[in-house]
């Protein structure tokens, strides 16, 4: 693997990484400030989006696997899986997730994705466990 593309690959795991430590500051040198978001039909710009989930008050992730990475270019493309606790009740399941990232200077300057929040909702017991009637 060539050097750009370690580095934005360990910029991606370190990132990856700050949902686990809730590290702020790590989290400012990997993200860029302006950094633009895309996923669930939204767009947004500015790292604050993503501050405010690392720091989601009652969820704790309590476990993080990379499934698959790849790297190319100024790209990176994970699916993870990520164990979450949900500290009101106790509740524990696995939210899955696909994400590809752009990377410019040593920082993540723009991403899209998407996560299964209904199954993350769903096994916290938020949601009820039958299919919902449409």
């Amino acid at each position: 693997m060539d050097g750009e593309r370690e580095r934005n690959v360990e910029t991606v795991r370190r990132y990856l990484r700050t949902f686990v430590t809730k590290d702020l500051a790590e989290l400012a040198e990997v993200v860029a400030e302006d950094v633009e978001i895309y996923g669930s039909g939204t767009a947004v710009r500015g790292r604050q989006f993503v501050e405010r989930a690392v720091s989601s008050p009652g969820l704790t992730v309590l476990d993080q696997e990379i499934v698959e990475l790849f790297a190319a270019g100024d790209r990176v493309v994970v699916s993870f899986a990520q164990t979450y606790r949900y500290d009101a009740n106790g509740a524990t399941t696995v939210q899955s997730g696909c994400k590809m990232y752009r990377l410019a200077g040593g920082r993540i300057v723009q991403f899209w994705g998407e996560q299964d929040t209904y199954g993350l909702l769903r096994g916290l017991g938020l949601l009820p466990d039958e299919p919902i009637p449409f």
